[in-house]
Formats: C-alpha cells, structure tokens, sequence
C-alpha cells in the first residue's frame, strides 16, 4: 500500500513515496489564497444569516435553503479551509489520531453538505413549478425534509474519511495525517468515487430540474402572452389566476438565482475534480506546478460566492448589509415571499392547457 498524503487536505490529494520537503514559494501562495477565501467566506455567510435571522418573521422555503446553504459553506470555511491554512502554516499536522479523523470527516461533509443543499434547493425549485399540486402551504416551516436528506447525505457521505486517513509516521519522528490506500486502484477508486457522489451526480440531478423548470415557463409564458394578447387562442383563465403575471416575476426570479448559483458551483468545482482525476490517473500529471495547486485551491470560492448572489438577487445589497449593522428589519415581504400564490396560479394556467386539449 502506498500512504497518501493531504498536502493541501481535499484540495489536493497527490501520492507521495517519501517525505520531501515542500516549496515553499508555493507554499505562501496556498497560505494567502486560503486566508482570502477564509476570511470572505466566514464574513459573507455570517453575514448572509444574521440578515435572515433578523427577517426570520418572513421565512420562505428559499429562504430555508439559504440559511442552511450559508451553513454548509461555513463548515467548508471553518473545517475545510480553516485547518488547511493551519495545516500549511505549520507544514505538518499538529494534533493527535482523533483530530486528524475528525478535520478529515467534517472536510468532506462540508462538499457534501455545499452541493447537496443546492441540490435539494433545485429539486423543490422543480416540484413547485412543475408539479404545483404539491402542497407548498408549509412555506412558514424552518425545518423541511428536503433539507434534512441534504444533511443526512453529507454527515452519512463523509463517514469514509474516518477510517480511510489516521495519524501515522512518514519519516523518522515525524508524523502526518495520512491514508494508505492499496495499490493500484486503492487511491483511483476513492477519487473517482468522490468525483461521482459530490460532483457529477448532483450536478446531472441538477441539469434535468433546470431543464424541465425552464420548459415549464417557458408554457406559463406562452400561455400568458396569448391571453393578454387576445390572440383568439382557446385558453381562458379563471379570475384567480389574473395575479400570475406579477407573482411569475417573483418566481423567476428564484429561478434564475437558483441557475446563478448552480454556474457559479460548476465553474468553481469543475477544475477541482478534474485536476484532481488527472493526478491520479496520469503517473505524469505536474500536481507540484502553481497552477495545479491554485486550480484546486479557487474551488472553495465557492463558500464567498453563494451569500453575494442570493443578496444580488434579492436587491439592494448595501441596504441589507446596513440593516444588519445598523437598523431594523422591514417588516414588508419581498418577492421571495409569494409561494402559496405563485404555485396556485400556475396550477391554473397549466391546468386551462390541460382542459383546453
């Protein structure tokens, strides 16, 4: 078996036969990228969820998933990023066998917790556009299954690292968090199982969702377009639905944010699981060049980019930024406050199509 080493914890995994010393050049440059990303996503998260705390009167289930989206990203910032800074600073890592497993566990249910929350938020995306007849009435409910399962997976996913990485020697008196993997398909099976279950899966659940929501208006707003056009297309709209052009905006509106965020996890990650195929597949991949390392290192922009999208898309950043600081909540509902009623219209509409044929 061959020990690998986490010289840059998940951001790196890269096989090593004995122990040589580091570059240190390269070295500051992980410390300085890590501290930047560290420092942003603690503060944005943070941030993000005492703004929804101090709306929590006016909870939605976007919001729901917002604040548990914060909350994964500030595990990927305080147990991922936090202890690799720490990690590289000191060279070595400083703890006992126990620490080592545990730093190891909560890194990887961070990527789990990050990517399956934003799967679930686009599932239910899904469900309340394309299957309005799901009852949407418990909009006021702080806890859901669907964020229940994404946590579940994560704490669940990330049991693994417990027994795979322990504290062991890799040169006289020197010691590091390690895992032995039995060659040669020890470490090519845990990598390419760890692209399946945190990447490629999740991201193809997402595809389709996005697929079918955006057939899904694209109807809605064909029908609308009809109706208010006088068109003399047989589809009449009962008087309930006469708020759906107003409500849709709304709607998609977390439609396109939900997309934003899903683009932004792609682009960010995308480098990450492929470098990180590349090294263990190719014997001859440059894992020790700038670029590789700093390409594994920007996948945890990811935890910054998350709260500023939700916030841009809600509107007016500086204004709940300064509420957190200075003032009081509104006590108005915005846009991401109009479930029962987008869900009822659209209902409606699709339901007219259906009859209609």
């Amino acid at each position: 078996m061959h020990p690998f080493n986490s010289s840059l914890g998940n951001f790196s995994m890269m096989l090593e036969v004995e122990d040589t010393p580091r570059d240190e050049k390269l070295a500051k440059v992980e410390i300085a990228l890590l501290s930047v990303i560290f420092v942003s996503a603690s503060i944005l998260n943070t941030g993000l969820l005492l703004v929804l705390w101090k709306r929590r009167k006016q909870v939605s289930r976007m919001r729901v998933f917002v604040f548990h989206l914060c909350i994964a990203d500030l595990v990927v910032a305080f147990f991922q990023v936090c202890p690799q800074l720490m990690w590289d600073i000191t060279d070595r890592f400083i703890g006992p066998d126990l620490v080592c497993r545990l730093v190891k566990y909560l890194q990887v249910v961070g990527m789990f917790a990050s990517t399956y929350m934003i799967v679930v938020m686009t599932i239910d995306r899904y469900q309340a556009i394309c299957n309005p007849m799901v009852k949407f009435q418990r909009r006021h409910a702080r806890w859901n299954i669907p964020v229940f399962v994404a946590w579940t997976i994560s704490l669940v996913g990330g049991l693994p690292q417990i027994f795979i990485f322990s504290r062991v020697q890799v040169a006289p008196g020197v010691f590091d968090c390690w895992a032995d993997f039995i060659q040669p398909w020890g470490l090519k099976t845990y990598i390419t199982w760890t692209t399946l279950v945190i990447f490629v899966l999740p991201i193809l659940t997402v595809v389709v969702c996005q697929v079918q929501i955006c057939r899904a208006i694209q109807v809605n707003l064909y029908l609308k377009t009809h109706q208010e056009g006088g068109s003399g297309v047989a589809f009449p709209l009962p008087s309930r639905a006469s708020s759906v052009a107003r409500v849709s905006k709304a709607r998609i509106k977390t439609v396109k944010m939900t997309v934003v965020i899903v683009l932004v996890y792609i682009i960010c990650w995308t480098p990450f699981f492929m470098v990180q195929l590349w090294s263990v597949w190719d014997m001859d991949a440059p894992t020790e060049t700038t670029t590789f390392t700093i390409l594994m290192l920007l996948a945890s922009l990811n935890s910054c980019t998350n709260p500023c999208i939700y916030l841009l898309f809600s509107g007016q950043l500086p204004k709940k930024l300064e509420t957190v600081l200075c003032r009081s909540p509104s006590e108005a509902k915005d846009s991401f406050n109009d479930e029962a009623a987008v869900v009822s219209s659209l209902y409606v509409s699709f339901k007219s199509i259906s009859d209609s044929k």
